[in-house]
């Protein structure tokens, strides 16, 4: 997903409109928040250009194969993103973005985005195609817009367009990466202060979803502070400070029936009953960003969530791990960290140290919890970012495991060193 802003270039013509926008490609432009480049057809038509990429090195303990307490050594393409965003009337606007996903497996080129949109005014707004379905904050974030580098792979549970990385027809897929096939209602009303999203998505494609139900989605927020400024619905982990003082307080919820569970299928040529269940997700996040008069800036973001699944769905059947399953996880997870931003600069950029703390309770296995202190060293915004962070605990390395096991693995220690750029 890509911010972006408006910068004027006029008179251009059509050949000339095309040379600019390889140029960006190269060049662009880049501006402290969001970034992106924008250049002007006429009064009411436009199109933006920008890129994205995110790359890390990961060292985990006792990973390396079968030799016990030796260190992985792993270099990972996380994230390659083109965006592109463009207006052809004055109230209707296409954004359309691309990734590199499973770029670590050799990776190939898919949508990520897909979106008409109606944008008739702040209080009422239309979106419809491939987008983020409304949830909690760290997914509206995204990774370029979030405070830590791996806010995923440690992280509490994710929502079902998380649960596969493809999107796939066979009961495994709700989505992909956050993103489905639907359509969101958004605004804000009290001059911008309390914001919502209500969607409606194909939730889970096929498998115990045998009727092809719906998945409802909502987020609705109120800013106490300063209003947070984002396109659409969507919102950042941290301002660096450019925001102001916020306090924002959200409560999201999704649900489909039959959006959970097994599909008929057939094992060894044993036929196995379909056993769906009706998924709920419901979650709470904070953002509280303080300046403070020596120009530092606080950061602090706190998420609760608490997932369940009725009406069926076998205890024999989840733990099975039988295919055309959606084992969606049950239970409660918290996720808090804070940070500080220096205001000093040292060479090109800022320093911010963090911490977190993650603890997953699964209705049906074991806790989990995780540990993580890192650094950022910020140079433009979500622009240019440079992260150090350590994890210690039993997620470490697994990122969102299968909670429904009664297995759980050793706590371990994990460091990793994340490159992220956009224009």
């Amino acid at each position: 997903m890509k911010r972006y802003i408006k910068q004027a270039v006029g008179g251009l013509n059509t050949r000339i409109l095309c040379t600019a926008l390889v140029t960006a490609m190269a060049a662009g432009h880049a501006s402290s928040g969001y970034a992106g480049a924008t250049f002007k057809i006429d009064d009411t038509k436009w199109i933006s250009l920008g890129l994205g990429l995110r790359s890390s090195f990961q060292t985990v303990e006792g990973a390396a194969g079968n030799n016990g307490n030796k260190w992985s050594n792993d270099f990972n393409l996380d994230n390659t993103r083109l965006y592109v965003n463009g207006q052809i009337h004055k109230y209707l606007k296409v954004e359309f973005n691309t990734d590199c996903q499973t770029c670590s497996n050799g990776g190939e080129l898919r949508v990520l985005d897909a979106i008409g949109k109606i944008e008739y005014n702040s209080m009422v707004n239309l979106w419809v195609g491939r987008m983020l379905v409304p949830a909690e904050r760290r997914e509206m974030n995204g990774p370029f817009y979030s405070p830590i580098y791996q806010v995923y792979s440690s992280g509490s549970p994710f929502e079902p367009a998380d649960f596969n990385t493809t999107i796939q027809n066979n009961g495994t897929s709700a989505g992909s990466f956050g993103r489905d096939d639907g359509a969101t209602f958004w605004g804000s009303v009290f001059n911008d202060r309390f914001q919502y999203a209500i969607g409606f998505f194909r939730g889970l494609r096929g498998g115990a979803n045998v009727n092809d139900n719906i998945l409802y989605a909502q987020r609705v927020s109120y800013n106490f502070w300063e209003v947070e400024k984002n396109p659409g619905y969507y919102t950042s982990g941290t301002y660096y400070g450019k925001g102001g003082d916020i306090l924002t307080v959200a409560a999201s919820n999704q649900y489909q029936q039959d959006g959970a569970g097994q599909g008929a299928t057939s094992v060894n040529n044993v036929a196995i009953a379909a056993d769906p269940g009706n998924f709920r997700g419901t979650g709470v996040d904070v953002l509280m960003e303080k300046v403070l008069p020596n120009n530092g800036v606080v950061t602090l973001n706190g998420e609760y969530k608490n997932y369940d699944i009725s009406g069926g769905y076998s205890q024999a059947t989840r733990n099975a791990n039988y295919p055309n399953s959606f084992a969606m996880f049950e239970g409660n997870s918290y996720d808090v960290s804070g940070m500080y931003l220096f205001p000093q600069k040292i060479g090109i950029g800022l320093i911010q140290p963090y911490v977190r703390y993650v603890n997953i309770m699964p209705d049906t296995s074991s806790n989990r919890n995780s540990y993580q202190a890192g650094v950022n060293y910020v140079i433009d915004g979500h622009n240019a970012v440079v992260s150090l962070n350590y994890i210690y605990g039993d997620m470490a390395t697994k990122g969102i495991t299968n909670y429904q096991s009664n297995v759980t693995g050793d706590n371990v220690n994990s460091l990793v060193l994340g490159f992220q750029w956009q224009i």
